[in-house]
Protein backbone atom coordinates (compact mmCIF):
# COMPACT_ATOMS: atom_id res chain seq x y z
CA UNK A 1 0.00 0.00 0.00
CA UNK A 2 1.03 3.56 -0.56
CA UNK A 3 -0.51 6.74 0.88
CA UNK A 4 -0.11 9.57 -1.62
CA UNK A 5 -0.90 13.24 -1.19
CA UNK A 6 -1.62 15.01 -4.48
CA UNK A 7 -1.38 18.75 -4.16
CA UNK A 8 -0.95 21.92 -6.14
CA UNK A 9 -2.09 25.51 -6.06
CA UNK A 10 -5.37 26.84 -7.34
CA UNK A 11 -5.69 26.13 -11.08
CA UNK A 12 -2.57 23.97 -11.18
CA UNK A 13 -4.31 20.98 -12.74
CA UNK A 14 -4.23 18.58 -9.81
CA UNK A 15 -7.79 17.43 -10.50
CA UNK A 16 -6.72 16.51 -14.02
CA UNK A 17 -3.81 14.53 -12.59
CA UNK A 18 -6.19 12.85 -10.14
CA UNK A 19 -8.32 11.76 -13.07
CA UNK A 20 -5.30 10.32 -14.87
CA UNK A 21 -4.24 8.40 -11.76
CA UNK A 22 -7.75 7.05 -11.25
CA UNK A 23 -7.85 5.80 -14.84
CA UNK A 24 -4.54 4.00 -14.27
CA UNK A 25 -5.89 2.16 -11.23
CA UNK A 26 -5.29 4.42 -8.23
CA UNK A 27 -7.91 4.89 -5.52
CA UNK A 28 -8.60 8.63 -5.35
CA UNK A 29 -10.56 10.86 -2.99
CA UNK A 30 -10.91 14.64 -3.18
CA UNK A 31 -10.57 16.62 0.04
CA UNK A 32 -13.00 19.22 -1.34
CA UNK A 33 -15.65 16.54 -1.87
CA UNK A 34 -15.28 15.31 1.69
CA UNK A 35 -15.46 18.87 2.96
CA UNK A 36 -18.62 19.66 0.99
CA UNK A 37 -20.32 16.55 2.35
CA UNK A 38 -19.49 17.59 5.89
CA UNK A 39 -20.85 21.09 5.30
CA UNK A 40 -24.35 19.84 4.51
CA UNK A 41 -27.19 20.59 6.97
CA UNK A 42 -27.35 18.08 9.79
CA UNK A 43 -23.61 17.52 9.88
CA UNK A 44 -21.60 18.61 12.97
CA UNK A 45 -19.32 20.75 10.80
CA UNK A 46 -22.32 22.61 9.38
CA UNK A 47 -23.60 23.38 12.86
CA UNK A 48 -20.19 24.56 14.04
CA UNK A 49 -19.75 26.88 11.05
CA UNK A 50 -23.15 28.47 11.65
CA UNK A 51 -22.34 28.95 15.35
CA UNK A 52 -19.00 30.59 14.56
CA UNK A 53 -19.96 32.69 11.52
CA UNK A 54 -23.62 33.36 12.14
CA UNK A 55 -26.80 32.82 10.15
CA UNK A 56 -25.64 35.29 7.51
CA UNK A 57 -23.78 32.39 5.88
CA UNK A 58 -27.07 30.55 5.25
CA UNK A 59 -28.98 30.59 1.97
CA UNK A 60 -32.78 30.80 1.94
CA UNK A 61 -32.91 27.01 1.50
CA UNK A 62 -31.06 26.51 4.79
CA UNK A 63 -27.81 25.35 3.22
CA UNK A 64 -24.50 27.17 3.49
CA UNK A 65 -24.00 30.08 1.14
CA UNK A 66 -20.48 29.07 0.17
CA UNK A 67 -19.78 32.34 -1.64
CA UNK A 68 -20.73 34.37 1.43
CA UNK A 69 -18.73 32.06 3.69
CA UNK A 70 -15.69 32.39 1.42
CA UNK A 71 -16.08 36.18 1.46
CA UNK A 72 -16.11 36.27 5.26
CA UNK A 73 -13.17 33.88 5.44
CA UNK A 74 -10.86 35.41 2.84
CA UNK A 75 -11.86 39.08 2.82
CA UNK A 76 -12.78 39.18 6.49
CA UNK A 77 -9.50 37.66 7.66
CA UNK A 78 -11.19 34.59 9.16
CA UNK A 79 -9.78 31.88 6.91
CA UNK A 80 -7.79 30.34 9.78
CA UNK A 81 -10.95 30.18 11.87
CA UNK A 82 -12.80 28.37 9.09
CA UNK A 83 -9.92 26.00 8.40
CA UNK A 84 -9.65 25.11 12.08
CA UNK A 85 -13.25 23.86 11.89
CA UNK A 86 -13.04 21.98 8.62
CA UNK A 87 -9.54 20.55 8.30
CA UNK A 88 -9.38 18.22 11.35
CA UNK A 89 -12.65 16.57 10.35
CA UNK A 90 -11.62 16.21 6.71
CA UNK A 91 -8.24 14.73 7.62
CA UNK A 92 -9.95 12.22 9.91
CA UNK A 93 -12.32 11.28 7.08
CA UNK A 94 -9.31 10.77 4.81
CA UNK A 95 -7.72 8.48 7.37
CA UNK A 96 -10.84 6.37 7.61
CA UNK A 97 -11.10 6.22 3.82
CA UNK A 98 -7.49 5.03 3.50
CA UNK A 99 -8.02 2.31 6.07
CA UNK A 100 -11.08 1.09 4.19
CA UNK A 101 -9.12 1.08 0.92
CA UNK A 102 -6.27 -0.96 2.36
CA UNK A 103 -8.63 -3.48 3.93
CA UNK A 104 -9.93 -4.15 0.42
CA UNK A 105 -6.54 -4.06 -1.29
CA UNK A 106 -3.29 -4.13 0.69
CA UNK A 107 -1.25 -3.11 -2.37
CA UNK A 108 -3.44 -0.15 -3.34
CA UNK A 109 -2.13 3.28 -4.23
CA UNK A 110 -4.47 5.58 -2.28
CA UNK A 111 -4.40 9.21 -3.42
CA UNK A 112 -5.80 12.17 -1.50
CA UNK A 113 -6.20 15.22 -3.72
CA UNK A 114 -5.89 18.41 -1.64
CA UNK A 115 -4.72 21.92 -2.46
CA UNK A 116 -3.56 22.76 1.07
CA UNK A 117 -1.38 19.95 2.39
CA UNK A 118 1.58 22.24 3.03
CA UNK A 119 -0.53 25.23 4.06
CA UNK A 120 -2.34 23.29 6.77
CA UNK A 121 0.98 22.31 8.33
CA UNK A 122 2.33 25.86 8.01
CA UNK A 123 -0.71 27.39 9.67
CA UNK A 124 -0.71 24.82 12.49
CA UNK A 125 2.93 25.48 13.23
CA UNK A 126 2.30 29.24 13.12
CA UNK A 127 -0.21 28.70 15.92
CA UNK A 128 2.48 26.91 17.92
CA UNK A 129 1.25 23.37 17.23
CA UNK A 130 4.19 20.99 16.86
CA UNK A 131 2.13 17.81 17.11
CA UNK A 132 -1.42 16.82 16.31
CA UNK A 133 -3.48 16.01 13.25
CA UNK A 134 -2.84 19.32 11.47
CA UNK A 135 0.87 19.71 12.22
CA UNK A 136 1.48 16.06 11.29
CA UNK A 137 -0.55 15.97 8.09
CA UNK A 138 2.39 15.98 5.67
CA UNK A 139 4.03 13.11 7.55
CA UNK A 140 0.89 11.01 7.18
CA UNK A 141 1.63 10.54 3.47
CA UNK A 142 4.26 8.13 2.17
CA UNK A 143 4.69 10.27 -0.94
CA UNK A 144 3.59 13.73 -2.02
CA UNK A 145 3.05 14.67 -5.66
CA UNK A 146 3.12 18.38 -6.45
CA UNK A 147 1.53 19.76 -9.62
CA UNK A 148 3.07 23.08 -10.61
CA UNK A 149 2.00 25.74 -13.08
CA UNK A 150 2.83 29.42 -13.65
CA UNK A 151 0.53 31.85 -11.85
CA UNK A 152 -0.33 33.47 -15.19
CA UNK A 153 -1.97 30.17 -16.14
CA UNK A 154 -3.50 29.31 -12.78
CA UNK A 155 -5.76 32.35 -12.53
CA UNK A 156 -7.30 32.12 -16.03
CA UNK A 157 -7.95 28.40 -15.49
CA UNK A 158 -9.74 29.11 -12.22
CA UNK A 159 -11.80 31.90 -13.77
CA UNK A 160 -12.67 29.80 -16.82
CA UNK A 161 -13.95 27.03 -14.58
CA UNK A 162 -16.13 29.20 -12.35
CA UNK A 163 -17.12 32.06 -14.68
CA UNK A 164 -16.62 31.04 -18.31
CA UNK A 165 -18.56 34.09 -19.50
CA UNK A 166 -20.47 37.06 -18.24
CA UNK A 167 -19.98 39.85 -15.70
CA UNK A 168 -18.77 37.64 -12.86
CA UNK A 169 -15.27 37.16 -14.23
CA UNK A 170 -13.73 40.16 -12.45
CA UNK A 171 -14.79 39.21 -8.88
CA UNK A 172 -13.83 35.58 -9.54
CA UNK A 173 -10.38 36.70 -10.66
CA UNK A 174 -10.04 38.82 -7.51
CA UNK A 175 -11.05 35.80 -5.44
CA UNK A 176 -8.43 33.69 -7.22
CA UNK A 177 -5.71 36.20 -6.37
CA UNK A 178 -6.74 36.24 -2.70
CA UNK A 179 -6.65 32.47 -2.55
CA UNK A 180 -3.27 32.29 -4.26
CA UNK A 181 -1.90 34.86 -1.82
CA UNK A 182 -2.76 32.46 1.03
CA UNK A 183 -1.05 29.53 -0.69
CA UNK A 184 2.65 28.74 -0.46
CA UNK A 185 4.49 29.38 -3.76
CA UNK A 186 5.30 26.30 -5.82
CA UNK A 187 9.04 26.95 -5.55
CA UNK A 188 8.87 26.51 -1.78
CA UNK A 189 6.80 23.32 -1.99
CA UNK A 190 9.13 21.59 -4.42
CA UNK A 191 11.79 20.79 -1.83
CA UNK A 192 9.23 19.03 0.41
CA UNK A 193 7.64 17.03 -2.41
CA UNK A 194 8.66 13.58 -3.64
CA UNK A 195 7.48 14.04 -7.22
CA UNK A 196 6.85 17.22 -9.20
CA UNK A 197 4.67 17.36 -12.32
CA UNK A 198 4.91 20.43 -14.56
CA UNK A 199 1.60 21.53 -16.05
CA UNK A 200 2.40 24.23 -18.56
CA UNK A 201 -0.91 23.82 -20.37
CA UNK A 202 -0.14 20.80 -22.56
CA UNK A 203 -2.60 18.17 -21.31
CA UNK A 204 -1.00 15.31 -23.21
CA UNK A 205 2.43 16.19 -21.85
CA UNK A 206 0.97 16.20 -18.35
CA UNK A 207 -0.64 12.83 -18.94
CA UNK A 208 2.68 11.42 -20.16
CA UNK A 209 4.32 12.52 -16.90
CA UNK A 210 1.62 10.73 -14.90
CA UNK A 211 1.90 7.57 -17.00
CA UNK A 212 5.67 7.49 -16.42
CA UNK A 213 5.20 8.03 -12.70
CA UNK A 214 2.53 5.37 -12.20
CA UNK A 215 4.82 2.29 -12.32
CA UNK A 216 7.03 3.85 -9.66
CA UNK A 217 4.06 4.38 -7.37
CA UNK A 218 2.96 0.80 -7.91
CA UNK A 219 6.44 -0.50 -7.15
CA UNK A 220 6.66 1.59 -4.00
CA UNK A 221 3.27 0.33 -2.90
CA UNK A 222 4.29 -3.28 -3.32
CA UNK A 223 7.50 -2.67 -1.38
CA UNK A 224 5.89 -0.77 1.48
CA UNK A 225 5.52 -2.34 4.94
CA UNK A 226 2.19 -3.65 6.13
CA UNK A 227 -0.42 -1.02 6.75
CA UNK A 228 -0.21 0.90 10.00
CA UNK A 229 -3.18 2.80 11.36
CA UNK A 230 -2.94 6.58 11.29
CA UNK A 231 -4.83 7.02 14.55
Amino acid sequence: MLRVGLTGGLGSGKSTVAGFLRSLGAEVVEADTLGRQMMEPGQPIFDQIVREFGKEVLSPDGRLNRAQLAKLAFQGGRIHQLNAIIHPAVIEAQRQWMEEVFVRNASAVAVVESALIFEVVRDAQARGEQEGVLADWRRRFDRVILVTAPDELKIPRYVARLAPAGPNREPVEADARRRLAHQIPDAEKVTDSDYVLDNNGDKEALRDQVVRLWPRLQAESNNSPNFLSLK
